[in-house]
C-alpha cells in the first residue's frame, strides 16, 4: 500500500530509528515501525484489517479516519488517500479499495 506523511516529523519518525526512540520510546517506536511495516505490505486496508494493532475506523468528529494501537492509549491515525473515500450504497467504507493512506498523528484521542 502506498503511504504519505501529513508531517516531515512523522516521516522522519519512520526512517531514523534512533530519532523515532527519542521522541516516541523505545517499545511505540518499535510499534510504530510495525505499523508502517503492516501497512506498505498490505495491497488494500482490508489486508491488515485483522492483524494485531487493532484497525478500526473512527467515528464522529473523527469519522474518515482509521486508527491502530501503539503503546496505550497512544494511536496511530491515518487517513485514506481516495478522495471520496470508497463507500457502498449504505454509507460503509470498502477497505478493500482503499489502496493508499497518510499517516496523520499519533494521538491519545481518548
Amino acid at each position: 500500500m502506498k503511504i504519505e506523511f501529513n508531517t516531515n516529523k512523522l516521516k522522519k519518525y519512520a526512517n531514523d530509528d534512533s530519532l523515532a526512540v527519542k521522541k516516541l520510546g523505545k517499545r511505540q517506536s518499535e510499534l510504530y515501525k510495525q505499523r508502517l511495516d503492516d501497512l506498505t505490505a498490505a495491497e488494500t486496508l482490508e489486508d491488515v484489517r485483522y492483524l494485531p494493532g487493532k484497525y478500526h475506523e473512527l467515528v464522529k468528529n473523527r469519522k474518515g479516519q482509521w486508527a491502530c494501537n501503539l503503546v496505550h492509549p497512544y494511536r496511530l491515525i491515518f487517513v485514506p488517500l481516495e478522495n471520496p473515500i470508497p463507500s457502498n450504497d449504505d454509507g460503509q467504507y470498502i477497505w478493500i479499495e482503499i489502496k493508499g493512506i497518510e499517516i496523520i498523528e499519533i494521538e491519545d484521542y481518548h
